[in-house]
């Protein structure tokens, strides 16, 4: 079975995976978005379909209205005894004084049901991860910047590295300190630490060099869970960076053992736009197989890099159903694709007061606003695709508008909308890029429903390849559709537009500083790559 990467396309990093029986699931990072924490399932690690969220709830997951790429960092996933334990981290601007960004877990009998209320630590940093014993100890790992002195009982300055403690997972309890326990191979930011017991070693696997285009993985083992660490002579086994290679800024990983005995590594990469080192998509999740040597060390992918196409499992191949390229918002519940900005108001959306349709209704908050605004959207997955809408928008006052937005953040969107201006009905482009905003084409519009286009582009070619763009067309009645402007792909990218998201495709309305403006009714949504 030949499958390509990435498994899972679009704004999905740091994957955490883990099997039971012949099942795998797979849980990424959200971010501000709700609900928080997307769960995969797959029968042959190639093949995956989202199965629900984790954090379904505004009690499992308080997001206070603070700036962009912030929530839920690097959760991992693991199941010990029946249970599935979920751990991550909730991060906010404002983190307490002792420093504390907000460790938790939650669990649940089934990952795709209802999960727990959260089970607060009180151990610090980023990218928690439990470890099951064999003897029944329970471990916590984080990053940290505790004393170098737990590494070598002399130094007393601040070390960045893996922190680790003893956990009572039955409440929750710190048994030991958080001491530091690694520091890594020399790469920056040491991060995303996961511990394995294998054939009667320990392992420590973490990331270093920043989730950037210097990202590498790097492990390490010892005789016990404590180290020390002897770290493998092949380091980093995983990077591309300084390669030229369609996938760059490769780690951030987890290990799972097929039920066949083969071993896979699940992480992140980007796919940047062709002759730069702009991403737009999002970190997204790659495959690779790991052989095992006779030294005891692992072997990833090819020469520690992961091509675009490979040889999978020696699994049934498990293919579910594709998903239909339309949404016609029939059903009470919206898809489980479709996510919010942050948790929204109930007044600001409904599947019910206009059966078959989305209706948003737009208040104060603006898309510049990003945090309060009548906001659903879903991830843009392929470089080459098309999205549509049909929108029923009548504005009554001047400044109201409701439409389709490409959307990275408050600062950096594209969106087709209807308006009104100066009295009237418009259909206009916007951009956002910084600081810099400006209407790009405007027309006036008659009465009635519209059916909103954005198609992206992205052409291979080397250093000749044109730009990736978008463009916004619109059409009205029996009409042929009508291009009315474009936008590059680049001023969306991470590396421009800042954070850790990726671009997604968001049905929006605002009523632009007013209490509230007409309902804005989608009849349907849809996507489809190209």
């Amino acid at each position: 079975m030949r499958f390509t990467n990435p498994i899972i396309p679009g704004f999905h990093p740091d994957p955490s995976i883990c099997r039971v029986g012949d099942d795998y699931f797979l849980v990424t990072s959200s971010f501000e978005y709700t609900p928080g924490v997307p769960v995969f399932h797959s029968r042959d690690l190639v093949h995956w379909r989202q199965i629900g969220h984790v954090l379904t709830r505004p009690s499992q997951l308080p997001l206070p209205l603070d700036q962009p790429s912030l929530g839920i960092f690097a959760p991992t996933i693991r199941h010990h005894a029946g249970v599935f334990y979920l751990v991550t981290t909730k991060m906010d601007r404002l983190i307490s004084t002792e420093g504390r960004q907000g460790n938790f877990y939650v669990t649940a009998a089934d990952p795709a049901g209802e999960w727990s209320e959260p089970v607060w630590l009180d151990q610090g940093g980023i990218d928690p991860s439990l470890f099951f014993d064999d003897d029944g100890r329970v471990y916590l790992s984080s990053t940290g910047n505790p004393s170098a002195a737990d590494l070598d009982g002399e130094s007393t300055a601040p070390v960045s590295g893996i922190q680790q403690s003893e956990l009572d997972i039955a409440t929750g309890r710190l048994l030991t300190e958080p001491r530091l326990i690694w520091s890594g191979t020399g790469g920056s930011h040491p991060e995303g630490p996961h511990l394995y017991k294998i054939d009667g070693r320990y392992y420590l696997m973490i990331a270093e060099g920043g989730t950037e285009y210097g990202h590498m993985e790097t492990i390490a083992r010892g005789d016990s869970p404590w180290g020390p660490w002897e770290p493998c002579p092949r380091n980093p086994i995983l990077s591309h960076r300084s390669r030229q290679s369609p996938i760059q800024a490769t780690g951030h990983a987890d290990l799972v053992q097929a039920q066949e005995g083969t071993w896979w590594l699940v992480c992140l990469g980007v796919r940047p736009q062709p002759a730069t080192k702009l991403h737009h998509l999002g970190r997204e999740t790659f495959l690779t197989p790991v052989v095992w040597g006779d030294d005891g060390w692992p072997r990833v992918g090819e020469d520690g890099r992961i091509p675009l196409s490979e040889e999978g499992p020696n699994l049934s191949e498990a293919p579910w159903p594709a998903p239909a390229p339309r949404d016609d918002f029939d059903d009470p519940t919206l898809g489980l694709d479709w996510s919010f900005l942050r948790w929204p108001r109930a007044a600001d959306w409904s599947l019910s007061a206009r059966p078959g349709h989305l209706r948003l209704t737009g208040n104060a908050a603006s898309l510049d606003d990003g945090a309060g605004v009548a906001f659903v959207g879903r991830r843009q997955e392929h470089a080459q695709c098309e999205a549509a809408a049909r929108l029923d928008f009548a504005p009554d006052a001047d400044g109201q508008a409701a439409g389709l937005s490409v959307w990275m953040n408050r600062t950096h969107h594209y969106e087709i909308a209807v308006t009104r201006l100066h009295g009237q009905r418009h259909i206009l482009v916007r951009r956002q890029i910084g600081t810099l905003a400006a209407t790009v084409a405007s027309e006036l519009l008659a009465d009635g429903p519209i059916t909103l286009m954005v198609r992206a582009t992205q052409e291979e070619g080397g250093f000749v390849a044109p730009p990736a763009t978008y463009t916004f067309s619109y059409a009205q009645g029996e009409s042929a559709p009508r291009e009315l402007a474009t936008g590059e792909a680049r001023y969306l990218a991470s590396e421009v537009a800042g954070g850790f998201t990726g671009v997604f495709f968001a049905l929006y309305a605002t009523a632009n500083g007013a209490d509230k403006a007409p309902p804005a009714d989608f009849d349907w949504f849809e996507y489809a790559p190209r």
